[in-house]
């Protein structure tokens, strides 16, 4: 590491120290290995300072091992969703090319493990937000079909009762919650991409009410949620007609709710 570079980095680190941030130094050097000068450098840590993401600033966040291009009033990829991603694959898997929904869809990250893992499979994904419409188109580059709309309202209608496997990555923040989450996502990320209404199940009970007419007998349907949240839901999708079960990480205290449509008839 050259002369300048060095005290660039001490400069970066010491500045994020100064306002808070826990993990200065490994931030300085993402910013440092993103740009290109030391114009762009300076440029991107104000952007920093100012409190907006780093995913914001730098224009990409990691998502199992992937870059997911993201920007302002894109909803940010949590890791904790790879959770979701993991679970969703296991069950497109055991299908021949496979009809998957990435509902909700946000950045498309999702729909990039998908495109990555099973390349016979016919992907579909949507969202309400346009700007989120555009970082999807920007990251699956054509791989998958985007819709934009209010949950299956963006469907085609050629689709329902065709389709394997729907993930959802819905909000499921409490309205009275959202006070609590962390400053940058309160400030920068769209609202609608994490509130969840009064229970934070607003939009999941709504995907569970409405999947059973979009999936093939067999289908999946698998959502997000907090492992608190997951015992109302199960109700949710048992009076849908699945047959529920339910996966939880530890480490993230994230549940992932799945369901089986008409399991006895199962055939592909």
């Amino acid at each position: 590491m050259d002369t300048e570079r060095v005290q660039l980095l001490g400069r970066f680190t010491s500045a994020l120290e100064s306002a808070g941030f826990v993990f200065a130094r490994e931030e300085a050097e993402h910013l440092l290995r993103e740009a290109g000068s030391t114009e762009t450098a300076e440029a991107l840590l104000q952007r920093r300072l100012t409190g907006e993401p780093l995913e914001y600033v730098v224009g990409w966040a990691e998502f199992l091992g992937r870059r997911i291009l993201v920007g302002p009033g894109v909803f940010i990829p949590r890791r904790r969703t790879e959770f979701l991603a993991a679970a969703a694959l296991e069950s497109a898997r055991d299908r021949r090319s496979p009809v998957i929904l990435d509902l909700c869809c946000g950045s498309g990250a999702l729909s990039t493990v998908f495109a990555a893992a099973l390349p016979h499979a016919e992907l579909h994904a949507a969202d309400l937000s346009p700007e989120a419409i555009a970082a999807a188109q920007a990251n699956l580059g054509g791989r998958a079909a985007i819709h934009q709309g209010d949950l299956f309202a963006a469907m085609p209608p050629a689709l329902r009762g065709g389709i394997d496997v729907i993930a959802a990555n819905a909000p499921y923040v409490p309205t009275e919650q959202l006070a609590l989450l962390p400053r940058e996502a309160r400030f920068h990320e769209p609202a609608a991409a994490l509130d969840g209404g009064r229970e934070g199940l607003e939009l999941l009970r709504r995907i569970a009410a409405g999947a059973p007419e979009w999936l093939r007998r067999g289908g999946d349907l698998l959502v997000e949620c907090s492992e608190d949240q997951a015992p109302a839901l199960l109700a949710d999708f048992t009076a849908a007609g699945f047959e529920p079960r339910v996966r939880t990480d530890a480490e993230s205290q994230t549940a992932v709710v799945s369901g089986v449509l008409d399991p006895a008839g199962l055939a592909f």
